[in-house]
């Protein structure tokens, strides 16, 4: 009985503000006015005429049975803001400078006793819950006080599995359109809802014509795209963009017609209103760990889709994306998928090679041939084949680029930019950089100094430990699940070339990549014919892919790790890489100091895949600390990206930060950071887990556990019951120690890091008498 309660305690909002779930009876509305009648004094009182408020402390009654609210919805977030929103951004956050206290009736008095609601994350807690009751049309509801004090780490993840995912679904159907066709990227004249249909898709065209033909109100315009999609041809319609049909299956409607309905997917969130590339194989692993599978295996299918009709998976679904790529993944998501279907085996398996095949197909026709493929290394670029000016970023972001090319002809930036785009002006130094800066876009880490006016030149260590993981991974699917016989149009493909790439590009990768003297792997210029010095953390996909050695893992680990780990997890590169800023050399934002939650993962795999349990189980703290403690701090904001040396996410660098402008209760999140919290939590143990909800600081955490330079230490026993007390100290804290304990008097200890730098291993032995 109390496991049911405790269930409908944090049950999803739309179970736990429904109408059968959370009643409130004519009596208690009723008392709750009168007694508001009586106790208005918050209505009228300025908050410095107050009496002092008691901190919260032993005076406090003691309730035996856990208690409850009842509130009136509107008149309560009215309240609320006015006292508490200082800056009057909608949300309750430490900035806010209120007195943080707020009287609510109990239910159990029909709202005539009060208690005090204290402290910035129960208030904003309470904000949220009014949000979203109000959002279920409440007017009166009874509120947990559970809800409030809720433990963050497990509200956050809730709020991830039963909200936000939600919050982030789209679907490209008649219903959906609506909600996917708005596109804050675009800055053309042009703001019409359109949708483009690849070529040869005449029943999908149909359905979209039948759509705007019986849905006006949506003003869409529908147009097929041509057989062969150029790069002169992708340009031409950027004065007209649109989004990209997507997988869709047939589905019989009420009366009995056959219609289709769009397999859903994920969007990042904010601006980012479209199925991104990269960004979607991180949030299967979000989607994986809670359990939705079918949204995930959908998003697999999508992908399937547009290698089949685009040629590639796409940077995300729009017009503007038609001629870019981002970092592949697929094969690796689709195992994620196939290994949690619960279809039959051959149903899984019939999915899975449809998978594969349109892996193979994006392997050989996007990742291995000109102009991404470098036959002088063997090793792949990004290298995407559009032209001109990227027409999706803000309007002036290359203001500064086009500047000097404009003054030089005279003329205005906005001219200049016109001229060029229609070819009346050829420059081939801005053809150049425009290259480049559609590559970094296509890498998905745009943008960097890693990359700064070079990038497609560049054969980088992330892109080729993906394919390294492509090549392996196809061969073992070929070999343990299709019997080495793998069916393609009538070819016969076996395991055996695929590990002879895989072996080949691993050779490749240490000639070309590795560093022994750095111990890290970088970048390799096919341009200048040497390695481009840019230490990134991208050096550690390499042990997600498996195609370091041991050695190398364990060089990578105690030497280059401590570069990039700060106090709230792993930063994209080191400050000395990035170089000095200044007004005219300002923050990118895939540079220092700030930190992604795609870097974290793949460290964290990658770590783990080489057996540094416990370092990966260090970074997953100090990363989930930095959610959590925004997450607390912040009105439950979970943004884009972090400042994971000053733990910061309100940033000043290019394009912001998004996730963080919502009212009263963020519904989304960002894709891949709540993918992030969710995984990162499988790597902390349970005492870890009870520290984050705590909001212990890594600093604190860390320091506790191990000094910075432990000498040796001995500790005396005289009985049996004293080595048991010592053995469940050194168990007590094994996510911090690598140890072997036996019932021998000699146990040896290794401490392996300190409070936020790593140290030297040292042993330490603890001698137990008899």
């Amino acid at each position: 009985m109390g496991d049911t309660a405790n269930n409908h305690v944090f049950a999803d909002s739309k179970v736990y503000y429904s109408a059968d779930a959370n009643s409130v009876s004519a009596r208690q509305v009723r008392g709750f006015v009168m007694s508001n009648m009586s106790n208005n004094q918050q209505k009228t009182v300025c908050p410095t005429d107050r009496a002092p408020r008691k901190r919260r402390a032993s005076h406090d009654p003691k309730m035996n049975k856990p208690r409850k609210f009842i509130i009136d919805v509107e008149e309560t977030m009215r309240l609320l803001l006015e006292q508490e929103d200082t800056d009057g951004d909608f949300q309750i956050t430490i900035h806010d400078s209120g007195p943080k206290t707020l009287s609510v009736g109990t239910a159990d008095s029909d709202g005539y006793r009060k208690f005090e609601i204290r402290g910035t994350y129960q208030l904003s807690n309470l904000l949220q819950e009014l949000a979203l009751a109000a959002g279920h049309g409440r007017k009166h509801v009874v509120l947990d006080e559970a809800r409030l004090n809720e433990n963050p780490v497990d509200r956050l993840s809730r709020m991830i599995r039963n909200l936000f995912w939600d919050g982030l679904t789209r679907r490209i159907d008649a219903e959906g359109l609506e909600a996917i066709c708005a596109d804050p990227k675009n800055r053309t004249a042009d703001h019409s809802p359109r949708i483009y249909i690849p070529y040869s898709e005449d029943e999908i065209f149909t359905y979209y014509k039948w759509v705007a033909e019986t849905r006006p109100h949506l003003k869409l315009e529908v147009e097929m795209l041509p057989k062969d999609i150029t790069p002169e041809y992708v340009k031409s319609i950027n004065d007209r963009p649109g989004i990209l049909s997507l997988a869709m299956r047939k589905h019989t409607d009420d009366q009995g017609n056959i219609t289709f309905k769009g397999v859903p997917f994920i969007v990042p969130g904010g601006r980012f209103n479209e199925m991104y590339g990269w960004d979607s194989y991180f949030e299967i692993l979000g989607l994986v760990v809670d359990t939705r599978i079918d949204m995930a295996k959908g998003m697999v299918d999508n992908f399937v889709y547009e290698i089949t009709h685009y040629g590639k998976i796409l940077n995300a679904n729009r017009s503007y994306y038609l001629t870019r790529s981002q970092p592949p993944f697929l094969t690796d998501m689709a195992m994620k998928v196939y290994e949690r279907l619960s279809e039959d085996d051959q149903s899984k398996k019939d999915w899975l090679k449809t998978v594969i095949r349109a892996a193979i197909k994006e392997y050989h026709t996007v990742w291995m041939c000109e102009p991404r493929y470098d036959s002088e290394t063997g090793l792949s670029k990004f290298h995407p084949t559009g032209l001109g000016i990227p027409p999706e970023t803000e309007a002036s972001h290359f203001d500064h680029v086009i500047l000097p090319y404009a003054k030089r002809l005279g003329l205005t930036i906005k001219e200049y930019a016109a001229k060029y785009q229609a070819l009346e002006i050829q420059e081939p130094e801005l053809d150049s950089y425009f290259l480049h800066d559609r590559a970094v876009r296509e890498s998905g880490h745009d943008t960097t100094y890693r990359f700064d006016k070079r990038c497609a030149n560049l054969v980088t260590i992330d892109l080729n430990s993906l394919l390294y993981k492509y090549e392996v991974d196809i061969g073992e699917i070929i070999l343990r699940i299709f019997n080495n016989n793998f069916d393609i149009d009538g070819t016969i493909e076996t395991s055996e070339p695929w590990f002879e790439r895989a072996l080949a590009r691993k050779e490749r990768i240490n000639k070309y990549l590795w560093n022994e003297e750095e111990c890290l792997y970088y970048d390799y210029d096919v341009s200048q014919q040497k390695q481009s010095i840019y230490e990134s953390v991208t050096a550690f996909w390499a042990l997600w892919a498996g195609c370091a050695s041991p050695e190398q893992a364990e060089k990578l680990v105690k030497v280059s790790l401590p570069k990039f780990e700060a106090l709230g997890g792993l930063v994209s590169g080191t400050e000395e890489s990035r170089g000095p800023i200044t007004l005219d050399r300002p923050n990118r934002q895939w540079d220092y100091p700030f930190g992604w939650a795609p870097h974290q993962i793949m460290t964290w795999r990658g770590l783990e895949n080489y057996g540094f349990m416990t370092d990966a189980r260090r970074l997953a703290y100090r990363w989930l600390f930095t959610i959590t403690k925004s997450f607390v701090d912040f009105n439950g904001v979970v943004p884009e990206k972090y400042d994971v040396v000053t733990l910061a996410h309100l940033l000043k660098v290019e394009y912001g930060n998004v996730g963080v402008d919502f009212k009263f209760v963020p519904r989304e999140g960002f894709g891949w950071m709540n993918a992030s919290y969710q995984v990162g939590l499988s790597y902390l143990t349970s005492h870890m887990r009870r520290a984050l909800g705590a909001c212990t600081s890594p600093e604190v955490f860390f320091r506790h556990k191990v000094a910075k330079d432990v000498p040796a230490v001995s500790l005396e026993s005289t009985s049996v019951s004293e080595h048991q007390r010592l053995k469940a100290l050194v168990l007590e804290i094994d996510q911090n120690l690598s140890s072997s304990f036996s019932d021998s008097n000699t146990v040896d200890v290794s401490v392996v890091k300190d409070d936020t730098q790593p140290v030297k291993v040292k042993a330490v032995t603890l001698k137990v008498g008899p």
